[in-house]
């Protein structure tokens, strides 16, 4: 029977090994439990989907190491074995069998006294592009502020622009919001914003699925996206261009059953043509003001990931 101080040390030690979403992982671990998993990755007594994914670090042991790092941030690791740690909103993602790159995080690093199931259990997602316009950032601003004085998490990725906007504002608010980084928790990206960053752990919660000393890669923002759009009931897309990494995330709403949702922009504005592409492809609905988020946001219901579960194993 094994204690709870070695499940951590379990799912600490796989954590570094994979460094984000792996889905062979995780259904590894459903099966023979965490302890095992971690003994099978060690020995290489392993399923050929998970030899290439856990070679390079499975012989990196630095549990110890990353521990007292995130202690030392005021900081801690939340497993699924904790009561806090978000089940339900990761239960979606534990069902994309078809999405490699979109399993449930194997834990969370967390920076910040608040719970995060307390955290998330009203929250919108609100994203857009790092280059803001003044209407941009008047739109972002207004909604999040809005949210967040309601009484709505406002969850975002601490970029530029649109999401350093949407934490400020609900900041300003004084509400509650999460930042998503796709780094470890020592190493704050952008760092223009480490200021941000401690703000928000004040009163919010700073999240990452990456140990400490992990710096920030392009693919791991990618990966990011997903939790963004996990941890709320809605994605809501404030200002975004046709190439906008904001369409990414609305992506995964999509995929998790949250409602997608974006504001509309004056026609001339090139920084506005990625929300209006959404709308009008019917990736996500048009919204103008914080009544129709709320009222989009819903509660979140389950049923829409389980209806879309059984339409992919058709």
């Amino acid at each position: 029977m094994s204690t709870p101080e070695e499940r951590i040390l379990a799912w600490v030690y796989l954590s570094r090994v994979v460094l984000g979403p792996c889905a062979p992982l995780a259904a590894l671990i459903a099966a023979v439990g965490v302890i095992e998993a971690a003994r099978a990755v060690r020995e290489r007594d392993l399923p050929e989907a998970l030899r290439g994914p856990t070679e390079a670090r499975r012989h990196t042991d630095r549990v110890a190491d990353d521990l007292a790092a995130i202690v030392r941030l005021g900081g801690r690791v939340i497993t699924p074995d904790d009561p806090e740690w978000p089940a339900w909103r990761m239960l979606g993602l534990s069902r994309l069998i078809d999405a490699p790159d979109g399993s449930a995080p194997l834990v969370l690093w967390v920076r910040g006294a608040a719970s995060l199931t307390a955290c998330t259990e009203r929250a919108v997602a609100v994203v857009g592009t790092r280059c803001a316009s003044g209407y941009g950032a008047h739109a972002t601003g207004e909604l999040a502020g809005d949210l967040a004085a309601r009484g709505w998490t406002v969850v975002s990725g601490a970029a530029y622009g649109i999401d350093a906007i949407a934490h400020r504002a609900a900041l300003a608010a004084g509400g509650t919001t999460v930042a998503v980084l796709g780094c470890g928790l020592d190493r704050p990206y952008p760092l223009q914003h480490e200021r941000l960053l401690a703000e928000i752990a004040e009163t919010g919660l700073v999240v990452s699925e990456y140990p400490p000393g992990i710096t920030a890669h392009r693919h791991h923002f990618l990966a990011r996206n997903r939790l963004i759009a996990g941890l709320a009931d809605a994605v809501l897309v404030t200002e975004a261009g046709v190439r906008s990494g904001a369409r990414n995330t609305v992506k995964w709403g999509r995929r998790l059953g949250r409602p997608t949702l974006a504001v509309p922009g004056p026609i001339t504005s090139a920084l506005s043509v990625g929300c209006h592409r959404m709308i009008r492809e019917g990736e996500a609905v048009l919204v103008t003001d914080v009544e129709e988020v709320i009222s989009e946001a819903g509660p979140l219901r389950l049923d829409a990931v389980e209806v879309q579960d059984r339409r992919q194993s058709r």
